[in-house]
């Protein structure tokens, strides 16, 4: 379904070329929860934002249902963003100045038109499955840690994608909550769904089908 081959990525720090990956190869299959693990620095979040295409790699292939995703028009990639890719991050990412409901519709509001209202109903329904439905009309800033974090899960749930990318979904959680946010995903990932996560926490890797272990920019 979605295939790394060969990635390498360097970034520039005070003008010099520092190696982040150095031709990392990953093949995610449908329906598979994959789990990257690794120390700080070690390139595994570096290497989910490349999956995501959240950065272009400077060498190496991404494949994602046979499509060349290095060679895909801008334009082309950014429908395939919208429609096919979800992604967590650890601090949520919500818009402090809309609604649990509007955030989680975000995806939705490219334009002045209204959002149809199949997808608010569904807007409702996921967040009625994250636990939230009855904050629909609250702010992000009347929210714990753990509920934003169910509003950007929700959010991705909205657009019903086939790959979820959750970045350290629990790393500014607190245990039990963070507990909370890895059942979810499990169940998602039950449900058929397809997920890459970056985690430092051994236990929850354990949730997944498969563990990848990056140290230093490589695979081992």
């Amino acid at each position: 379904m979605l295939t790394a081959k060969n990635i390498v990525k360097n970034f520039s720090i005070e003008g010099k070329r520092v190696p982040v990956l150095k031709g990392v190869s990953l093949t995610v299959t449908e329906g598979e929860f994959v789990s990257v693990v690794g120390r700080s620095g070690s390139g595994k979040t570096t290497l989910l934002h490349v999956l995501a295409t959240l950065v272009q790699p400077d060498d190496g292939e991404l494949h994602f249902g046979g499509d060349d995703l290095r060679r895909m028009p801008e334009k082309r990639l950014n429908r395939l963003r919208q429609a096919d890719f979800s992604v967590i991050f650890q601090f949520h990412h919500l818009l402090p100045y809309l609604t649990v409901l509007e955030n989680s519709l975000l995806s939705f509001m490219r334009s002045v038109k209204p959002v149809r209202k199949e997808a608010v109903d569904k807007a409702y329904h996921c967040l009625e499955r994250v636990g939230l439905a009855d904050k629909a009309d609250r702010l992000p800033g009347n929210l714990s840690g753990g509920e934003q974090q169910r509003v950007a899960i929700a959010r991705a749930l909205v657009k019903s994608s086939k790959v979820l990318f959750a970045d350290e979904p629990t790393g500014s959680l607190d245990k039990t909550t963070g507990e909370q946010i890895m059942e979810l995903l499990a169940a998602l990932h039950q449900e058929g769904m397809s997920l890459v996560m970056v985690t430092h926490e051994p236990e929850y890797a354990k949730l997944s089908q498969r563990t990848v272990v990056i140290e230093d920019g490589l695979i081992i």
